[in-house]
């Protein structure tokens, strides 16, 4: 590894260390655990064969590739043994029962932006954990007790919140380690990722606030704008944890995105939970993610997060 003037060796807790020892902390430390191994085969791109490969098609009718589908199996392997009752997971149609007698049930995305998988793009991992409750998972966020995320960039970071605040480790190649404890969300600011492909077919409201926006200081909202889109709701995650910022993908009046493309129970709820637990904000664009209960395990929804001052204006906007 290339050592800079400045550089030291870390002497900062590892992830056991700051975990409580129940439940809870030892489904997160064997999440945290499957990482290495997914972030490797991603550093090895196709030289052992093609992680972007189709290898079938989700409940959701998205194609599945080789990597979804192994991460998948390898984050079940974790995950025996940890007291997981249910698991519900993109890549499974069905949920599934890992261990009867267990305390908690999770419903994760293994590998979040798959769609760049194989071009050096930010990828990640998604999860919220419940007490056990239904199977089908029909029960609001609010009800969670932790959820967190994985970033596969050039540093394979984890992080997670119990409630309070946002914990984020980098893996030093052995061990997560802390590398910021306690995030919170600025309340304002100016950078906002969406896709702008999509804006002709968002609602006029949605519409109008774009324009106000690209106006910047010369328009009603007196202050310029940089813009951001990764492609991969992670990504903008990780970024918006530690640089603050806004994220919408909005619901549309194209066919299959009337009620939004993002799922409610295994991407938009652990991004909602962290960002409650750490000020800031996730709605469907007027109503909170976390008051959502799913009609059905993979059901989609709108989601607009981050800084709670400029999600609230969205909100009036799609009111006009």
């Amino acid at each position: 590894m290339l050592t800079l003037p400045d550089d030291m060796i870390s002497t900062a807790p590892i992830l056991p260390a700051c975990l409580p020892e129940n439940g809870v902390g030892r489904i997160v430390n064997a999440l945290a655990h499957a990482l290495p191994a997914i972030a490797a085969r991603l550093a090895a791109g196709r030289l052992p064969g093609d992680p972007a490969a189709l290898v079938g098609t989700n409940d959701s009718g998205d194609a599945q590739k080789a990597l979804d589908v192994g991460a998948h199996d390898h984050i079940l392997a974790e995950l025996r043994g940890c007291g997981v009752r249910h698991l519900l997971s993109e890549e499974a149609v069905a949920v599934e029962t890992l261990d009867p007698d267990g305390g908690y049930d999770i419903a994760i995305d293994p590998i979040d932006g798959s769609g760049s998988i194989g071009i050096g793009a930010p990828l990640g991992m998604l999860f919220v954990i419940y007490p056990t409750g239904p199977v089908t998972f029909a029960r609001p966020g609010s009800e969670a007790v932790a959820s967190g995320y994985a970033s596969f960039g050039h540093s394979l970071d984890f992080g997670y919140t119990l409630g309070q605040g946002i914990q984020v480790f980098t893996f030093d190649g052995q061990d997560f380690r802390e590398a910021a404890r306690d995030l919170r969300i600025k309340p304002t600011t100016s950078t906002i990722a969406y896709n702008a492909s999509n804006e002709r077919h968002w609602p006029e409201g949605l519409q109008a606030w774009a324009r106000d926006l690209r106006l910047g200081k010369d328009g009603p909202r007196g202050r310029d704008f940089n813009m951001r889109w990764l492609a991969a709701a992670v990504g903008e995650l990780h970024r918006i944890v530690l640089q603050g910022g806004a994220f919408l993908y909005p619901a549309d009046r194209r066919k299959g995105y009337e009620n939004g493309r993002l799922r409610l129970a295994y991407e938009a709820v652990p991004i909602a939970f962290l960002m409650e637990a750490a000020g800031g904000k996730a709605t469907d664009g007027k109503r909170r993610i976390l008051d959502h209960v799913p009609a059905d395990p993979h059901e989609n929804v709108p989601l607009v997060f981050g800084a709670a001052e400029e999600v609230d204006v969205i909100a009036r906007y799609l009111e006009t």
